[in-house]
């Protein structure tokens, strides 16, 4: 039976888009990789009320959509159905589909209604719980760097500008240009339609520090899970709109060696009761309070064990490299780019600190659950989070995180912190899953291999 505001918010959609005769239900994996199915119009009322079958392996696929056998999920367990249902307020057209469709976001539970312990959205609502319970709010945005790229028939490029009266590529990062937003005008035209009908609130898009790389910033909203769904369906839409337009969009850690990698940053401040922030004020260290310095203190103590999350894959941690602008150390300061945890230039009421460690590759869910467990292990223990890097000043080459793979997952099994914020069997499982999938990219023998080794050996 359709619930009330589901079929409100059905109804309504139909009326101003009658000739919609499919919807995709859209649901993130471990990876952040949205997948799902497709249903026909006739079906169209069982997700926004009793909910649809969906398979509860999905969430635990790999980069591939392969299954694990570490797990017991989709395997071992006889990969059993759980229950889907639409995300309020998701619903939106798909205005690159070749025929009307619609798509929304799934939220999983059990058959008996509860919460299934490894959907993502539910994995940050267990995160933020504790945060809730004392009364704080996070207000959160996201900015996204990606590649637009051309395929030439035998590799991908960066699609770049060329000379005038030429076909030689333009050369040099060419950072903050106009000329590169010129370029992909149409794309970026119609990227702006899509979220528009999406209701995605992308904001500023601008030229980033390598060729043919791109950023847009989303709007702040008092809703972190809602701010997770911004960032997945802004992936999705720049990739299909690139499509459209024959190019590739790549939201790869690291798309290029020599060329700058692509980050997620989260910036997030905290709402108290009444509306106000509480990082907000004075303390020793600057202006904003005691409450952000802790709370800054507490992403310091579990960033290692959090970098799993923040780089999920084999390539997420070519990204990290001296001088790049992404962090290999826990520092923090104001107004510092370098830093892996950066107090932007802001008034007062919105004083907030940018996370600038997860690579664009990452699940924004499970990024933000690490985030906000940071955050509330740093306000209620009262943590320290060390010197503070001043404006200007240089930082040093020390790689104080785990910045490959293998000790990225031995640092998240020995941590303390996260099982208590993302659950004790979602933090085995994903630990698990990431280790086979890691051993399953090691397996294989790729050209590199012949490359260096063939005369070699």
């Amino acid at each position: 039976m359709t619930s009330v505001n589901g079929s409100k918010e059905l109804q309504s959609f139909l009326q101003a888009n009658p000739d919609t005769d499919v919807i995709e239900l859209l649901q993130p994996d471990m990876n952040g990789i949205l997948r799902g199915k497709r249903m026909t119009s006739r079906e169209f009322s069982k997700v926004f009320g009793e909910g649809v079958n969906y398979c509860a392996s999905s969430v635990f696929m790999d980069s591939k959509g392969e299954l694990f056998s570490s797990v017991d999920y989709g395997g071992r367990d006889g990969d059993p159905d759980i229950i889907g249902r639409a995300v309020a307020g998701s619903l939106a057209p798909v205005p690159w589909a070749s025929r009307p469709m619609a798509q929304v976001l799934l939220r999983l539970s059990n058959p008996d209604g509860s919460p299934y312990f490894a959907d993502p959205r539910t994995i940050l609502d267990t995160a933020l719980k504790p945060l809730t319970a004392m009364g704080l709010k996070p207000v959160v945005a996201t900015e996204l760097e990606f590649y637009l790229l051309e395929h030439d028939g035998e590799k991908f490029a960066p699609k770049v500008d060329r000379l005038p009266g030429s076909d030689i590529p333009q050369d040099g990062v060419q950072y903050g240009s106009f000329r590169e937003l010129e370029l992909v005008e149409p794309f970026l035209a119609e990227l702006d339609e899509v979220c528009r009908a999406q209701n995605v609130p992308a904001g500023t898009v601008s030229a980033e520090y390598a060729p043919g790389q791109f950023e847009v910033n989303l709007e702040h909203v008092d809703d972190a899970v809602l701010a997770c769904d911004h960032a997945l369906l802004l992936k999705r839409a720049v990739k299909a709109v690139a499509q459209q337009h024959g190019l590739a969009a790549s939201f790869m850690a690291k798309t290029f060696s020599g060329l700058a990698g692509c980050g997620l940053h989260i910036h997030l401040s905290l709402l108290d009761k009444v509306g106000n922030n509480v990082f907000a004020g004075k303390s020793a260290d600057g202006n904003f309070s005691d409450t952000l310095r802790h709370a800054i203190g507490g992403m310091v103590e579990t960033m290692a064990e959090s970098m799993a999350i923040f780089a999920p894959n084999a390539n997420s941690y070519r990204r990290y490299s001296h001088g790049s602008f992404v962090p290999s150390a826990p520092n923090w300061g104001v107004n510092h780019r370098h830093l892996a945890l950066r107090i932007p230039l802001s008034s007062p009421a919105n004083t907030r600190v940018e996370h600038r460690v997860a690579g664009a590759d990452a699940n924004p869910y499970l990024a933000l659950a690490a985030v906000v467990a940071g955050i509330h292990h740093g306000i209620t223990k009262r943590c320290e989070p060390g010197p503070m890097v001043r404006q200007g000043q240089e930082i040093g080459t020390e790689i104080r995180l785990p910045v490959n793979w293998v000790s990225a997952l031995d640092a998240f099994a020995a941590g303390r912190v996260l099982p208590h914020y993302l659950g004790e069997a979602y933090h085995e499982a994903f630990e698990k899953c990431r280790r086979e999938e890691l051993d399953r990219f090691h397996a294989e023998v790729s050209n590199r291999d012949y490359e260096w080794y063939l005369r070699a050996q």
